[in-house]
């Protein structure tokens, strides 16, 4: 779904959609990769079944009080919406991102999930999957990513419209390391 989206605001500013993704078994990935990204991402991934409670609970606390609002998404919940909603921040879509993330873990284990998340994340414009962007970036494959590039990788996950691998901001540099 967040692959359509994207083609569609492409098409909708008149540019090419030019979407690059291709998918490969997680057992085919760095192994330093699969770490940075659970570390980037969601470090409890393993231990929760879907949701990080304590996360979301800080969450609540701190949004709204006139900083930044973050999120708390688990590797789950981004799986859900990637794969069958729409970016939006509504309550509506939140509540069937629930609904899926649920389905998600009942029916998927955790590696499946994380296979999955690994292979339809954004990591640039119009580069989906850790495959495509390892070939995009450092032209190798997922499997032949060093460290510095699978961190670089998951330091642009939070919003790879903003946060670039190329030419990375000082902000993306801190968060690879």
């Amino acid at each position: 779904a967040l692959m359509l989206q994207r083609e569609a605001e492409a098409r909708a500013r008149k540019r090419k959609a030019r979407t690059v993704q291709t998918t490969v078994p997680l057992g085919r990935m760095a192994r330093s990769l699969i770490q940075a990204v659970i570390s980037s991402e969601d470090q409890k991934f393993f231990g929760h079944t879907g949701f990080d409670v304590e996360s979301i609970r800080k969450v609540w606390k701190r949004n709204g009080k006139g900083r930044q609002v973050r999120g708390a998404s688990t590797i789950s919940q981004q799986v859900a919406k990637n794969l069958w909603l729409w970016p939006a921040r509504t309550w509506f879509r939140k509540g069937l991102e629930a609904w899926f993330t649920l389905w998600v873990e009942l029916l998927w284990p955790k590696e499946r999930i994380l296979e999955v998340y690994l292979n339809i994340a954004q990591f640039g414009p119009d580069v989906f999957g850790i495959e495509a962007a390892g070939r995009q970036y450092f032209r190798k494959p997922a499997a032949s990513l060093n460290e510095p590039e699978a961190a670089l990788l998951a330091a642009v996950l939070p919003n790879p419209k903003l946060f670039k691998v190329r030419n990375p901001s000082r902000y993306t540099t801190r968060r690879q390391g």
